[in-house]
């Protein structure tokens, strides 16, 4: 769709159809701009997405406040529109931009789902429109509906065929505030752009529920490109007070497969690569030849035959349901007509909107893992790093922590207690390299030595990366990832939930953080109607309370303090407790357990005599 000499692109994240779309109508038309939906604080440093990665990778963005933490992701394989925009408008000769607001903007932050994935196509509230295609298309899915007008469709009038269905989905869907705020700041970069380029023309490339508002808001009246001054728009700042940020990150397609609902854009991101790379004949030839080695490898019935007989199988689908090549839907349909002959217990997950189940069948497991192919991408050696990568480096090689073999740590020894803590700050942040095998469990734990045993690094420089959005040094993330942990659990949490987030702060050395968790503790203590995870709590408390040598925190004051809360709100529940489930309640035992204990080894910090406690243990006897 073009207005003055804007074309705008309508497209469906990581779709093959779409990226060659936009890869011919750069080189048929050389714009001057080329505007891609996507964050505008990364532009300049585009150069860093052109350094040459192996894709797929990611733009990681992060905001930190003083209250949450927000993270999103951009994902880029070699077929997404946005890539090839990026690629082909910079081999054209053309200035690219991105032209969507940060992450930290409150048309992402405020989100229910934070936008954990900005390229999550808007489907999901295209139920209307999509239902009726279906119904008229007789196809179970979107993706099967979209393949059939648009992937193994004639490319000639794709365009028109884009726009008609844009334009009707986004008529029967209704905008959000975050969506309106992104569509006026993507028109006010159009606009740009085209007072910029003079009589030159500009391209547009974004999700296609956006395209219909763009266009829209660039012609209205008194909105004329061309017509306002040739000032870029300025890229908004985190919020005062927080901070935020844009990285690259390497990315899966598995990663790319496994959103929930609809927030992968499209699925069997392994498929549509070779259907990106071979066309769709070859592509289906391909997944048939996958799914048949990954089943011969597990030792599952896989004969020459039945492949065989799943090309045959897909070709009279693909017939029949008026394909000009064979969909996704219709090799998929041959594979299992072929390969299964057991009743199955679910519908295919192909043919319903959702992720596979637990329980698939052996033969529809490897189809779906063939689908998703096994490619991960790897970022150039150039590409700049959050900080926190560079403090996490320098920390392992200073510990003695940069090797792969088995650590026996001593926890009353300080060098042996600071390599725990930095270990523990990565447990806790996901960084995969070391898990700890032995150990403290709980502050009531007399164990002073811990046992860590090496594990494969598989996707430690994205963890890192996505690490860094908590802080720039590990003890510093680790304490923020807690912080955030407290406050997402709210008051549904109990306190035993909320002591065990107390201990993995001590466990980190986070000792403000501690003293915070405790005040939130001391909250739950007072409302909790619950003698079982109240026991947690008082077990893990007094732990801490005694036990000097290791954690440093015996005869913490404020422990004392939730102690004597703990105590007396236990004694206080147990009394009015009256019968219960049949058999031994062992959580209440626990919980009487836990106060005994308190009663005989913190007394000092106890209100509650134990002349009072056994009164009251005979009168609920």
């Amino acid at each position: 769709m073009s207005d003055a000499g804007v074309t705008f692109l309508g497209v469906r994240h990581h779709s093959p159809a779409c990226a060659g779309l936009v890869r011919r109508t750069i080189r048929a038309h050389r714009p001057a701009y080329v505007l891609v939906e996507g964050p505008a604080d990364m532009n300049d440093r585009i150069g860093e997405l052109l350094l040459g990665h192996e894709l797929p990778i990611a733009v990681f963005s992060h905001h930190r406040g003083t209250e949450r933490v927000s993270t999103s992701w951009a994902p880029l394989c070699a077929y997404s529109p946005e890539w090839v925009a990026l690629t082909e408008g910079r081999a054209a000769g053309a200035e690219v931009r991105f032209i969507d607001l940060p992450a930290w903007h409150h048309a992402f932050t405020d989100r229910p789902d934070g936008a954990a994935n900005r390229y999550a196509d808007a489907e999901a509230r295209y139920s209307r429109a999509t239902e009726r295609l279906r119904a008229r298309y007789r196809v179970d899915t979107v993706d099967a509906l979209w393949d059939r007008l648009f992937e193994i469709a004639d490319p000639d009038g794709l365009r028109d065929r884009l726009d008609a269905y844009f334009a009707l989905v986004r008529g029967d869907t209704e905008a959000d505030d975050g969506d309106r705020a992104r569509e006026q700041y993507m028109a006010s970069w159009v606009r740009a752009a085209v007072a910029h380029a003079g009589n030159r023309p500009v391209l547009v490339v974004t999700g296609g529920f956006h395209q219909p508002a763009l266009r829209a808001l660039t012609t209205a009246p008194g909105t004329t490109p061309g017509a306002e001054p040739a000032a870029w728009p300025p890229v908004p700042a985190p919020p005062d007070g927080a901070v935020g940020g844009s990285f690259l990150v390497p990315y899966s397609f598995r990663q790319m497969d496994a959103f929930a609902g609809y927030q992968s854009g499209m699925p069997s991101p392994g498929y549509y690569q070779r259907l990106w790379d071979e066309g769709p004949e070859a592509a289906a030839r391909t997944l048939r030849r996958t799914v048949v080695e990954r089943l011969r490898a597990r030792h599952l019935p896989a004969s020459t035959a039945a492949l065989i007989s799943a090309h045959t199988l897909t070709e009279g689908l693909a017939a029949l349901r008026g394909h000009p090549h064979p969909a996704r839907v219709d090799v998929l349909d041959g594979l299992a007509a072929a390969l299964i002959t057991d009743d199955l217990d679910q519908p295919l997950p192909w043919n319903t909107d959702g992720p596979l189940r637990p329980g698939a069948h052996p033969a529809v497991v490897e189809t779906v893992a063939a689908c998703t192919g096994e490619r991960t991408g790897r970022l150039h050696p150039d590409t700049p790093l959050p900080p926190l990568v560079h403090h996490v480096t320098a920390d392992e090689i200073r510990l003695g922590l940069d090797g792969d073999r088995t650590l026996d740590l001593d926890l009353t020894n300080p060098r042996g207690l600071e390599r725990s803590r930095f270990l523990h700050q990565l447990r806790i942040l996901g960084i995969p390299g070391h898990t700890r095998v032995t150990g403290p469990d709980h502050g009531a734990d007399p164990r002073d030595h811990e046992t860590w045993e090496p594990r494969p690094r598989t996707g430690r420089d994205a963890a890192l990366t996505e690490a860094g959005a908590y802080g720039a040094r590990p003890d510093e993330a680790a304490a923020a990832l807690l912080t955030r942990r407290l406050r997402d659990t709210g008051t549904a949490a109990d306190a035993g939930t909320t002591a065990a987030l107390l201990f993995d702060a001590v466990l980190c050395g986070a000792g403000t953080l501690s003293r915070d968790l405790l005040d939130g503790l001391a909250h739950r203590i007072r409302t909790t109607a619950d003698p079982g995870p109240l026991g947690r709590a008082l077990a893990v408390v007094l732990g801490l309370w005694r036990h000097d040598r290791v954690f440093g925190t015996a005869r913490e004051p404020l422990l004392g303090t939730v102690l004597d809360h703990a105590v007396d709100r236990l004694f206080h529940l147990v009394e009015g407790l009256h019968g219960g489930p049949p058999g031994v309640d062992v959580p209440r035992l626990r919980a009487l357990t836990a106060a005994r204990d308190a009663l005989l080894h913190a007394a000092p910090a106890l209100a509650l005599t134990p002349e009072t406690a056994a009164a009251t243990a005979a009168r609920i006897a």
